[in-house]
Order: C-alpha cells, then sequence, then structure tokens
C-alpha cells in the first residue's frame, strides 16, 4: 500500500535519487547535471521557509515519488499562483503514484488561500498531461522549443487550475 505524508529531511536522500535520475534520463526537468544532496537540503529548506509543503509517497518503507508546490514568478502579484511539481521513481510509474501526490497539493494551496496552480510540462508528456487533466488542469499555453535537452529543442505546455 502507498501512503501519503509530508515529507521530512530524513527522506532527502530517497527524493534526491529519484530527482537525479529523471534529470539525467528525462525531460521532465530540464536541467542537465545532477543535484548534489547541499542543493536538495536548501531546497528543502526553503519550501519550509516559503509555507509549502512537499509530500512524499511511501510504499514498504520506501520513497516511491514527492510533490511539492511552490512560487510561479517572484514578483508580489504573483503570490497567489504557485507551480506544482510531481516527481515518480522510474520503477513505478504508471501505476497510479502520481494521481495519489496530486490531490495534497491541491487541497494545500486551497488551504494557503492561492487562487492558481499552474504545471509546466513537457509538451510531449503525455502521461504527465492526463494526469494533471483528470484533476481539472486545462491547457492555458504551448510554448514552441523554449527548452533544450538531449540535443533537441523542446516544447513546454502550461496547464492552469483554478482552485
Amino acid at each position: 500500500m502507498i501512503a501519503i505524508r509530508l515529507a521530512t529531511e530524513n527522506d532527502l536522500p530517497q527524493m534526491l535519487e529519484i530527482y537525479n535520475d529523471i534529470i539525467i534520463n528525462t525531460t521532465a526537468v530540464w536541467d542537465y547535471n545532477p543535484h548534489t544532496m547541499e542543493m536538495r537540503q536548501v531546497w528543502f529548506n526553503t519550501k519550509k521557509e516559503q509555507g509549502f509543503p512537499v509530500f512524499v509517497a511511501e510504499e514498504n518503507n520506501k520513497i516511491v515519488g514527492f510533490s511539492t508546490i511552490g512560487p510561479f514568478r517572484t514578483w508580489a502579484g504573483y503570490r497567489f499562483t504557485v507551480e506544482n511539481s510531481v516527481y515518480v521513481a522510474q520503477d513505478c510509474r504508471g501505476r497510479g503514484v502520481g494521481k495519489l501526490l496530486l490531490p495534497p497539493l491541491i487541497d494545500a494551496a486551497k488551504k494557503l488561500q492561492l487562487h492558481s496552480i499552474i504545471a509546466g510540462i513537457d509538451a510531449d508528456n503525455v502521461e504527465s498531461i492526463a494526469l494533471h487533466k483528470k484533476f481539472g488542469f486545462t491547457e492555458a499555453a504551448h510554448l514552441k522549443e523554449v527548452g533544450y535537452k538531449f540535443d533537441r529543442w523542446l516544447d513546454l505546455k502550461l496547464l492552469e487550475l483554478i482552485v
């Protein structure tokens, strides 16, 4: 059984492993170099300081995915809008982990009295786009060739949910 709970510092090594696999092997994150534990610690502390939750999906004492929300843009006028992130371990994709990690983010956004959630998704990631649409996200933009990874140009879709 997969349980969803708030992340703790003890979860960071497994979360880092998932994130780095995604950086190295997918276009879900448009970064080129794996992150360090120090980077992940700073990221986690910043989430806490900003009041944004980080959730983990845990199965048999193993982290199989995580999700969070954070600032969409830094200017004050965007303070009611956040961007979400959902990451699932490679060997657990297609098992419904993302479906478990997205609702707590939506609930958290409502509790924080936010207005909208933006999901920036590689246009070829049909699974993530379908997941978000199941929860009411709608496509707001399709940006052509705004990213570059694996020697090719990437399109970005922005999906939005008004909460």
